[in-house]
């Protein structure tokens, strides 16, 4: 496991035990969500040619390309395991935290932000289920739905992978 951080974010790089760079592998960009590793190709951009990753998101079937030189800086990480990913459902269970719920909304989306930026699928479940309980309760600006979405998205596409589970039953679990 490797740590760092480029321009003021924070990032999480780690590799599957006996990584073979032949594989297919499930992964995570922050940010982005969970995509498995189809291929690495080398590619010329901008005059300079490198290895990328080629990486297929199973949410809306986008497809990333990821220089195999900068994973460190972008922030990918192995999808969580299983028994983390179970997990995510108790913290979408538990009560609103009363702090995050009732603080200014330029203090809540930043910490959100924060969260969402750790690659930590359980800080992700917890956006998640704060600003559901919010929306539920007292609606969100535009920005905020905007948040609630993709983190939603960043976790379903984690979750689809780790729990190897259809996108539409986990969909209705998350909601």
């Amino acid at each position: 496991m490797k740590k760092g951080a480029l321009c003021g974010l924070r990032y999480l790089t780690r590799y599957p035990e006996n990584f073979d760079s032949n594989k297919k592998y499930p992964t995570l960009l922050f940010l982005h969500g969970a995509g498995t590793i189809e291929s690495i190709e080398e590619k010329e951009m901008l005059g300079n040619v490198d290895d990328y990753y080629i990486i297929k998101m199973p949410i809306g079937g986008m497809k990333l390309m990821v220089p195999t030189n900068k994973v460190d800086d972008i922030g990918v990480r192995e999808v969580s395991q299983r028994s983390e990913a179970d997990k995510v459902f108790s913290v979408l269970e538990k009560p609103k935290d009363p702090y995050i719920h009732d603080v200014n909304w330029s203090k809540r989306y930043n910490l959100n932000v924060e969260k969402i930026k750790s690659g930590n699928i359980l800080e992700v479940a917890e956006v998640v289920r704060e600003l559901s309980h919010r929306h539920m309760e007292r609606g969100l600006s535009i920005g905020e739905k905007k948040m609630l979405a993709t983190s939603k998205n960043i976790l379903l596409s984690e979750m689809v992978l780790a729990e190897n589970q259809d996108k539409e039953l986990l969909e209705n679990k998350i909601d």
